[in-house]
């Protein structure tokens, strides 16, 4: 079943090796499309006299002649294409058939229509072209499931942004969905927003089931000699002839007569009979216990230096160094037992709050339940009650407001 696999990317680049690699591993060309923006011009750096003849009728730079990498096939049919609310643009692949009309560079449907007709729904399509507007690159591949899958493995080696959280700022900044209305980013709007993502590793310990070995019982039947004693009775008949020499009695002539007297001879044997006893029992069986391990690891996150450059100062930061900060901390905090770098997310946020537009022109009382919201929200663990006064300051050294 044939699937579509799309990749944001913060930069033109990015989506070139992106290209490249795709075509490496197989996928076909006609099924590769790339988007960008185009705020700098890109488009008619490289083209060659035959595509600027092919653009005549385009706008500015229909066909660039440049090459992708190793996709040099999908670059021949790179056009740039203007875009409303987004400006110029370059595309390629089946994306640029949808998004131009008749070779002439006419917008069809403008991106969001151009994104749904390759098989993004229309959610993630406002996602993707407000990623467009913003400077960003699109790479999309139609494929079946394996090469889809080692399509989007890809993109996510090179570092593919996950656009829905990426929304989800623009939504926190006041973005509510993607406007053709809105006046395009400029390359000096570009130049002026910078996304540097702060990327941190969680420690995640799982269990697993492992074979440590056992026991195997076997049973088997054995046979041995024994031995017992047993003392058997026998009878025999005796006949014995006594000669004697006595008168007659009455009782021996009563015996004067014929007749026979038979004795029986008797005797024991051995009977040998068999009997099974059960005399041990073997209890074959598995016993648990519970054990505690300690399992220690590093996790690596990503720690972002901001530095002044020349006499200017950084919007959204408090004017000049530290040391206001420090010393408000030593006038109302040293006391407490905390020491200054605990207090100093607290002041940068504040003097972040300050100059965040969402909160222009409010006193604090007005901003404080959602400037806590968000503050328990990254910074847990750390009590609003301990910090709020610091962050307040530094929203006050910022908005200059009490």
């Amino acid at each position: 079943m044939a699937k579509t696999v799309v990749g944001s990317f913060d930069s033109y680049s990015e989506a070139q090796s992106v290209v490249e690699d795709l075509v490496n591993i197989g996928i076909d060309r006609d099924e590769i499309s790339i988007v960008a923006n185009d705020t700098s011009g890109r488009d008619s750096t490289n083209r060659t006299d035959s595509a600027a003849g092919t653009a005549s009728g385009a706008g500015k730079g229909a066909v660039v002649g440049g090459a992708i990498g190793g996709a040099a096939g999908l670059a021949a049919g790179l056009a740039g294409l203007a875009i409303p609310g987004i400006g110029p643009i370059i595309a390629a692949g089946p994306i640029a058939a949808a998004l131009a009309g008749a070779g002439a560079g006419a917008v069809a449907g403008g991106l969001i229509g151009g994104l749904t007709h390759v098989g993004v729904s229309e959610e993630d399509a406002h996602y993707y072209a407000e990623s467009v507007r913003r400077g960003g690159a699109l790479v999309t591949v139609r494929a079946e499931d394996n090469m889809a899958e080692r399509a989007a493995g890809g993109m996510r080696t090179h570092n593919a942004v996950d656009v829905e959280n990426r929304a989800q700022e623009w939504k926190r900044q006041g973005w509510s969905g993607f406007d053709a209305n809105a006046k395009p980013y400029s390359a000096a709007d570009s130049e002026r927003e910078r996304v540097l993502p702060v990327v941190e590793e969680e420690l995640q310990v799982g269990k697993r089931q492992v074979e440590r070995g056992g026991v195997r019982v076997d049973t088997r039947v054995t046979e041995q000699p024994v031995e017992e004693q047993v003392r058997l009775r026998e009878e025999r008949a005796r006949v014995e002839r006594r000669p004697v020499d006595r008168p007659a009695t009455e009782a021996d002539l009563a015996a004067l007569k014929e007749g026979s007297i038979e004795v029986r001879e008797s005797a024991e044997e051995a009977v040998v009979a068999k009997q099974a006893r059960v005399v041990e029992e073997v209890h074959v069986g598995k016993e648990v216990t519970d054990r505690t391990e300690t399992v220690q690891d590093t996790v690596r996150r990503t720690d972002v230096d901001v530095d002044n450059l020349g006499s200017g100062r950084l919007t959204g930061s408090a004017p000049g160094s530290h040391d206001p900060f420090r010393t408000h901390y030593q006038t109302h905090y040293a006391s407490t037992g905390r020491s200054y770098d605990e207090y100093a997310p607290a002041y940068q946020y504040g003097s972040t709050v300050g100059g965040d537009a969402r909160y222009s022109g409010r006193d604090w009382s007005a901003i404080e339940p959602d400037v806590r919201r968000d503050w328990e929200t990254s910074h847990r663990g750390s009590a609003w009650e301990n910090f709020k006064d610091a962050v307040r300051h530094g929203w006050e050294s910022v908005t200059g407001r009490r």
